[in-house]
């Protein structure tokens, strides 16, 4: 059963007695902002007398993401989510606090073996033998009231948590990787703060038939258009859109005018922003010079190869599946001369690299 809460004392209530863990969710709506809106939260839990109960929470309600943020907080209640990343933007975003201390069941079920980025139907179905309804998975929880099948869509999400939890934590314990799963989780939540990538532009493919000013250029133009998608709360491709982007960094114009007729031009350019652009475009940022050059297919390819088949030999002696051990994106990072990135370190490192380092000292072929 199910409990629709709309009033912050009454939920303020119902977590006043704090189980030693809870199941949490969110519902949130993000297509026309930066930031994700949050539009419901689902708690599992049990009351002071024992019995379980889903709290739906509505968040729209003034005062409730406050009452919210106590329980958040607390360190001796674990927080049960699954595939966290997004949610906990959302709860900094709204209630100004992480879900600390963590245990997402995505990452448990990782480093368990059983599966790496596992949606959590899939997993209620592979572990508990559960299958859960689909169809609101695209609703908007902005409007109230929300449907029967909304409310009991939502509650599933979280119903089936602890029993996940359990089970997990016992594979874990008996491969003695629990503290993996906790130094993962408490990483999460530390780093989803989405404070920008410090090379953007390395994830446009198109960077790489650009000349280094063209590079630097471009680098400056997305930093710029992150930082006021934050600012503004509005997409990234609202502001400015990768292909504009990257045609200004090739050809800039030569001046604030030629840019204004450039804009005006092209059908929903940024025209309003032309100042901030250009500003953007002809401004060099102080650490531009330490960017690393964009790769190319053939760049480092049989180095790369090297560093994920010994990783891919690693993660198999280990029984874990593909992606959870190392990202080609962290091998890259270490190809590239910088040190272990914050995801490889700790018991990644401590797998990785002795067998990497060889490797890595011979560097490219």
């Amino acid at each position: 059963m199910h409990h629709w809460i709309t009033d912050p004392t009454d939920l303020a209530a119902r977590l006043a007695h704090r189980p030693t863990r809870v199941g949490l969710d969110t519902e949130f709506i993000r297509e026309r902002t930066y930031w994700p809106q949050l539009a419901l939260v689902q708690i599992a839990l049990d009351d002071a007398d024992g019995h379980p109960q889903i709290l739906l929470v509505d968040t729209l309600r003034d005062g409730m993401n406050a009452a919210l943020a106590p329980m958040l907080a607390d360190p001796a209640v674990l927080k049960v989510m699954h595939s966290a990343s997004e949610d906990i933007v959302a709860f900094k975003r709204a209630c100004g606090v992480a879900p600390t201390p963590l245990f997402d069941t995505q990452i448990a079920a990782g480093l368990a073996g059983i599966g790496a980025g596992m949606g959590y139907q899939r997993l209620v179905q592979e572990m508990l033998g559960v299958t859960l309804a689909k169809g609101e998975q695209r609703s908007d929880w902005l409007r109230r009231p929300l449907s029967d099948a909304q409310l009991q869509y939502a509650a599933d999400d979280v119903v089936h948590l602890d029993a996940l939890y359990r089970a997990l934590s016992d594979k874990l314990d008996d491969l003695g990787r629990r503290a993996w799963l906790d130094e993962d989780s408490a990483r999460l939540a530390q780093g989803a703060d989405e404070a920008g990538e410090r090379w953007p532009h390395l994830a446009l493919r198109a960077a790489q038939f650009l000349d280094t000013p063209g590079q630097h250029r471009l680098l400056r133009l997305l930093r710029w258009r992150d930082a006021y998608a934050r600012s503004s709360d509005r997409p990234r491709s609202w502001i400015l859109d990768n292909e504009l982007a990257t045609t200004l960094a090739r050809t800039p114009p030569i001046d604030r005018d030629a840019l204004k007729r450039q804009l005006d031009a092209i059908p929903k350019s940024p025209r309003s922003l032309v100042d901030a652009l250009w500003n953007a475009l002809t401004t060099p940022l102080p650490d531009e010079a330490e960017s690393p050059p964009p790769r190319s297919e053939e760049r480092d390819k049989a180095a790369l190869r090297k560093l994920q088949d010994m990783t891919a030999q690693v993660a198999s002696e280990l029984g874990l599946p593909d992606g959870v051990l190392a990202s080609r994106r962290w091998l890259e990072t270490l190809l590239d001369g910088h040190d272990w990135p914050g995801a490889l370190s700790g018991w990644r490192r401590q797998q990785l690299e002795a067998r990497l380092k060889p490797l890595l000292a011979a560097g490219p072929n």
